[in-house]
């Protein structure tokens, strides 16, 4: 049954690998906890044993009502696709209540932070050479020094360009069009946009292109196309460039950073410079203006602090 709803997740509603991911957790959950229950068939659960579940999820596992939100969105997503099987003949999601998160403003970072943490790569190469012993092994040298060329290209590119990790890593080669400067990137449910990219990122892009991707893509194959490649020659994975962003930001003297404070950041460096809200969500690849609206709210607390700081009778 399991399987069958996430290939009709998959297959018809077109979303995407981590999606799908979140979605099959979500519903494990849920089936342990009705399992627990005495719910041997669905056809058995009632709307008590769902919220009693949504409850849980608080209490027993300490999840934001944000995260709640979200597994109630995949619970009625479930049983809606149940009814449509046959498999129900009722809908026990009917009569529950949507919680309402807290709308939390995110977390931006100023461009003097930014500028210092695409320069980290950089900072961190000059202090490996002088630290470097005379007998080093060129190979390591020249792999060492095509990783810092790879790391600061994936940071221009992230804040250029306000993607999301995974967007980053699904990146291919032929995705980057510089006579446009544009990049085409795959979003949630496949769908794709054109994001303009400014003259520092192409050039870290390029200079990754001529000189540090060609040491790292040794087989061709294993490289399949993707533009951001491991030391190994494999696709860059969206876990590592968490990792390589928190590197990187530690290294910077920047605590608490992650990917994602990148494209907070460029979406609120945008507003805040006088970009339409429209263009923004587009640039960010929103289905819903509402979602792009958080970031008009961080602008606006910028400017009550300016006041508060600066008007004399404040």
């Amino acid at each position: 049954m399991l399987r069958g709803f996430l290939t009709y997740t998959r297959v018809e509603c077109g979303l995407s690998h981590n999606t799908v991911a979140a979605y099959q957790r979500d519903c494990e959950d849920l089936l342990v906890a009705l399992n627990n229950a005495g719910r041997i068939s669905i056809a058995d659960v009632t709307p008590r044993d769902l919220s009693d579940h949504l409850a849980s999820l608080r209490t027993a596992k300490g999840m934001s009502a944000a995260s709640v939100v979200r597994h109630l969105a995949t619970i009625r997503t479930f049983f809606k696709w149940a009814m449509s099987t046959g498999l129900l003949s009722e809908n026990p999601t009917e009569l529950l209540d949507r919680p309402r998160p807290w709308k939390k403003l995110p977390q931006v970072m100023s461009p003097r932070q930014v500028k210092s943490l695409i320069e980290s790569p950089n900072r961190a190469e000059l202090a490996d050479r002088s630290s470097a012993r005379k007998d080093a092994a060129p190979r390591t040298d020249d792999l060492r020094a095509a990783l810092v060329v790879r790391d600061r290209a994936l940071l221009e590119l992230m804040y250029a360009c306000g993607t999301r990790a995974s967007e980053l890593a699904d990146l291919r080669v032929d995705d980057v069009h510089f006579d446009l400067a544009v990049v085409r990137i795959t979003g949630k449910g496949d769908k794709t946009r054109l994001v303009p990219i400014g003259k520092p990122a192409r050039e870290a892009v390029r200079a990754y292109l001529d000189s540090a991707r060609p040491l790292l893509a040794r087989d061709p194959v294993r490289a399949d196309g993707r533009l951001l490649l491991s030391r190994t020659g494999k696709p860059l994975e969206r876990v590592a460039v968490w990792q390589l962003v928190r590197r990187h930001a530690a290294a910077a003297g920047l605590r608490d950073i992650h990917p994602h404070m990148l494209r907070h950041s460029f979406a609120t460096h945008l507003l805040f410079g006088g970009a339409n809200l429209k263009v923004v969500q587009q640039l960010l690849g929103h289905a819903d203006v509402a979602t792009t609206q958080i970031y008009t709210h961080v602008d606006s607390q910028r400017l009550r602090e300016i006041h508060q700081r600066f008007h004399p009778r404040k």
